[in-house]
């Protein structure tokens, strides 16, 4: 059993940077892959990032490439996700999620969510 708590969104202005960060609970974290995905109103939750188990492989959609930067360390069994260049488009509430399996775009694969941190750029 793994429990995700996100934070650190918020209001930003177009241009600029936020980190959010989802912590972890249970011994097992570090066997799971992790992804962040976000949904804005109105539209279908899409992936965003996500990361393997060890930190050596990451995955990064089109449309936040070069932008987003998504991290994790497992002794603090936390995934952080960088977000700088931020556009209005960006906003959504965004959601990390574990998976053991490889497909790690597909929501369906994924195990566990947290309840998701609101991010809303302005322009």
């Amino acid at each position: 059993q793994v429990q995700l708590v996100e934070s650190g969104g918020g209001l930003v202005q177009a241009g600029g940077s936020l980190r959010l960060s989802c912590a972890a609970s249970g011994r097992t974290f570090s066997s799971y892959a992790m992804g962040w995905f976000r949904q804005a109103p109105g539209k279908e939750r899409e992936f965003v990032a996500a990361i393997s188990w060890n930190g050596g492989t990451t995955y990064s959609a089109g449309s936040v490439k070069g932008r987003f930067t998504i991290s994790r360390d497992n002794a603090k069994n936390t995934v952080n996700l960088q977000m700088s260049s931020l556009k209005p488009d960006d906003t959504a509430v965004y959601y990390c999620a574990a998976t053991r399996s490889y497909y790690y775009a597909d929501e369906q694969r994924y195990d566990y969510w947290g309840q998701g941190t609101q991010v809303t750029v302005s322009s």
